[in-house]
């Protein structure tokens, strides 16, 4: 097919004549080498390279070529790539030229078939990958070539860390030194794909909707909810002041070390022995925890008939042990709670207030997702109060259940000064004694201190044990290990995750059993018979330690609490005589220590008892 186009851009233009070309079968141009191409060197290229063109008017802006005209010129055509001559004119006969590939990106004189570049983001467009050719490429940078800056001091690398190392090497692009991955973001932070994926969200479109790919945003979510305000042990009053605040930090830090040995110098109560067959029970031949109706006496320390004996000639700090375990794992406590401080002359003493919920254990206290309560009125199994309530009632029963109830008691020389002659009902098997330290400067503490029960020995010798009991309550809700599956081969993760989840409450069952000088400390795993079912449990294990040995493993360092104790000590001696009330901040890590009334808490009973105590005092 020949064809003949005659093409003009204006009357003041010259006439631009294309020669003939044919139509072959790689494309549009001469079938034959020209006479002054035949000796020439040339370098092969496929069709598929990108190759300059001269003038074209086809492309997405002109749809249509142009159409042919006769006249008496030189033939043109419309050539399927581009315009220009099928050969060279006799002005570039002899010019020398720069060999290239098709695929280079060749300056072009005119092209309409492109579209718009904006915003430069092609600013390199016709920049030659060749670097013989570079004199012929566009270039529309600045042109430096006649000033140069060089630098010939030697860099000396500093160590660096491996993760920033990588984040260097990310920030080297496929530009190169130059190129847009180089020096033009050298300056720039580059994050690694875990932290653009969280900055972003981690969110994608699949089936239409978005998606959340990143579980660690999702985590963090679900973690701010739960991290709800908790309510205060005690309603503060607008009258009660603040005299200290005690952050656990700096009480984190104190030590009291070289502690002695407490001395006995009251012992009562009574103990029954240890059934040892408990030692075997497993998962496969678990036994039903049973109720015991038993009688508990929790009486505070003003309220002990013993230590307002001693008071008057032993020691000038008196409180129990349970008491004195909540101020020396203080640091480690996450729920509110409250203590009574009563100074009289120069002496103190520790109480917990009446009505309260000190007695009570709570249940993952430490965990990274403790129980909450809903404010919607409902009432729920798994609510902090009644895990507290229900882990109460399991301590109580299984401390009872394990002893052998048929066989001679062992007893102290005292009997248990809390039982009333009209008293109706058992009472629970426990022994105290009334222990005395010497903490230096003056200080000496008097405790009350329990045992649960007693067992022979290798040797024939009696040790005295505290017995508590661990509580499994829906491990599907807790974030917990299934007891029943991993009890018997695992029982090391098992006490693990206790440890994190009830770090606080193991805490203080260790500084009690340390207190009273007992020889072994028993757990027992017991866990509901359903999990929706809070009334039915069953006893899967046993395990017991010693004190001492326990501590160490669970990082329970004793001249720490120690210390605790110690520095809150002095701070109430400083005190003026009168009431004063420490409370765990609800939502902080901090103690403080108000100043109240001394009528505060004080009920028409406890008027009668001082009144019938200070007429005791006068006959005397």
């Amino acid at each position: 097919m020949k064809a003949t186009i005659i093409m003009s851009f204006s009357a003041a233009v010259h006439r631009f004549i294309a020669p003939e070309i044919q139509e072959n079968p790689n494309g549009w141009g001469p079938n034959t080498v020209p006479e002054q191409f035949k000796d020439m060197p040339y370098q092969p290229f496929s069709k598929s390279d990108r190759i300059g063109k001269v003038c074209h008017r086809r492309g997405r802006h002109m749809p249509s070529a142009p159409t042919t005209q006769s006249g008496g010129r030189r033939r043109h055509i419309c050539l399927g790539i581009g315009w220009g001559p099928n050969t060279v004119p006799e002005q570039f006969k002899d010019m020398p030229y720069q060999p290239f590939s098709k695929s280079d990106r060749i300056g072009k004189v005119a092209d309409w078939t492109g579209q718009t570049y904006a915003d430069k983001r092609l600013a390199n467009k016709y920049q030659s990958q060749f670097g013989g050719g570079g004199q012929y490429s566009y270039n529309q940078e600045d042109d430096e070539s006649s000033y140069q800056l060089v630098d010939t001091t030697r860099v000396i690398n500093k160590m660096q860390r491996g993760r920033l190392r990588i984040g260097q090497r990310n920030m080297r692009g496929r530009g190169g030194r130059g190129g847009p991955g180089g020096h033009q973001r050298a300056d720039m932070h580059v994050l690694s794909r875990g932290v653009r994926g969280r900055d972003r969200g981690g969110a994608t479109m699949r089936g239409g909707k978005w998606q959340n790919k990143n579980p660690r945003q999702k985590y963090d979510q679900k973690n701010q909810q739960n991290q709800k305000k908790r309510d205060a042990s005690v309603d503060v009053r607008p009258t009660w002041k603040i005299i200290e605040e005690m952050d656990f930090p700096r009480l984190s830090k104190l030590s009291l070390p070289a502690v002695p040995d407490g001395k006995d110098v009251y012992t009562c109560g009574a103990l029954e022995y240890y059934d040892k067959t408990y030692d075997r029970v497993t998962t496969k031949n678990e036994k039903r925890l049973t109720r015991v109706n038993r009688i508990f006496h929790k009486v505070t320390t003003t309220d002990d008939p013993i230590i307002r004996q001693l008071s008057k000639t032993e020691g000038n700090v008196f409180a129990t042990d349970a008491i004195c375990a909540a101020l020396m794992c203080a640091t480690r406590s996450v729920i509110s709670w409250d203590l009574v401080v009563q100074k009289v002359g120069n002496k103190l003493f520790f109480d917990k207030r009446d009505e309260s919920e000190f007695d009570l254990l709570n249940v993952n206290e430490t965990a990274s997702e403790p129980p909450f309560s809903q404010e919607d009125g409902t009432n729920n199994i798994n609510w902090p109060r009644n895990l507290a309530l229900e882990a109460t009632f399991i301590n109580h029963n299984f401390s009872q259940q394990v002893l052998k109830t048929n066989d001679e008691k062992y007893k102290f020389e005292n009997k248990n000064p809390f039982v009333q002659e009209d008293e109706e009902g058992e009472v629970a098997s426990v022994a105290y004694r009334y222990r005395k330290w010497d903490l230096g400067d003056g200080v000496e503490l008097v405790v009350r201190c329990e045992h649960d029960s007693v067992m022979l020995g290798p040797n024939g010798e009696h040790q005295f044990v505290n017995i508590k009991a661990l509580n499994e309550w829906d491990p599907r809700i807790s974030a917990g290990i299934d007891w029943r599956q991993k009890l018997d081969i695992q029982r090391g993760a098992v006490l693990a995750n206790e440890l994190k989840n009830n770090s606080c409450k193991l805490a203080k069952w260790t500084v009690q059993a340390l207190l009273a000088g007992s020889d072994q400390i028993k757990f027992g795993y017991v866990s509901r018979v359903h999990f929706r079912d809070s009334s039915k449990h069953a006893i899967l294990g046993t395990q017991q330690f010693k004190p001492k040995e326990f501590a160490d493993q669970t990082n329970l360092n004793m001249d720490n609490a120690w210390g605790v104790l110690r520095c809150i000590i002095d701070v109430c001696m400083k005190l003026k005589e009168g009431k004063y009330l420490i409370l765990k901040d609800p939502n902080k890590a901090t103690l403080l220590l108000y100043d109240i009334p001394d009528q505060t808490f004080e009920t028409d009973d406890d008027e009668d008892t001082d009144d019938d105590d200070e007429e005791e005092e006068t006959e005397n």
